[in-house]
């Protein structure tokens, strides 16, 4: 199964492979998600070291669970050969009804196929306002008129 674009990356592939990720992500679909990994992708989140697609559902599945009305932004970093490094940021909150935004930077590492084998995340939390909140769309992929990152000036 191959999942294009395919490596090696330009920045135009880049911000394409990151567009495409950000609008699974923002299905909030751990099945969906997780297809676009290698069977046996390898994952740092925080603090938690995840391997293979079934964890990788488990997790995601627990994730937006806690975190109600998830809305992500990602933005290409860097990117060479079959690597991306993108910076985030996503709103959410959890049963209580407090909002956080959570800011983050990954980096991906690709087999020939396209399919992401490696995913190191590095995220931090800052509680917001539900006034502060910059993420405002339906649930679902971000229009694309709605503003990334740097123009909201994250």
């Amino acid at each position: 199964m191959s999942r294009p674009p395919l490596p090696p990356f330009t920045r135009e592939s880049a911000a394409q492979k990151a567009r495409l990720a950000e609008d699974a992500w923002n299905s909030r679909d751990p099945a969906r998600v997780a297809r676009a990994y290698s069977p046996d992708s390898v994952w740092r989140n925080r603090s938690d070291f995840l391997q293979g697609r079934a964890a990788i559902i488990a997790f995601l599945a627990a994730k937006w669970a806690r975190e109600r009305d998830y809305r992500l932004i990602k933005e290409v970093w860097a990117a060479a050969d079959d690597r991306i490094a993108v910076r985030f940021a996503y709103e959410w909150h959890d049963e209580e009804g407090h909002w956080t935004r959570s800011y983050g930077n990954e980096n991906w590492e690709f087999d020939a196929a396209g399919l992401m084998r490696r995913r190191l995340a590095s995220i931090n939390d800052r509680p917001i306002a539900s006034t502060e909140r910059l993420f405002h769309w339906p649930l679902g992929p971000r229009p694309l008129d709605h503003p990334g990152l740097s123009a909201l000036g994250l």
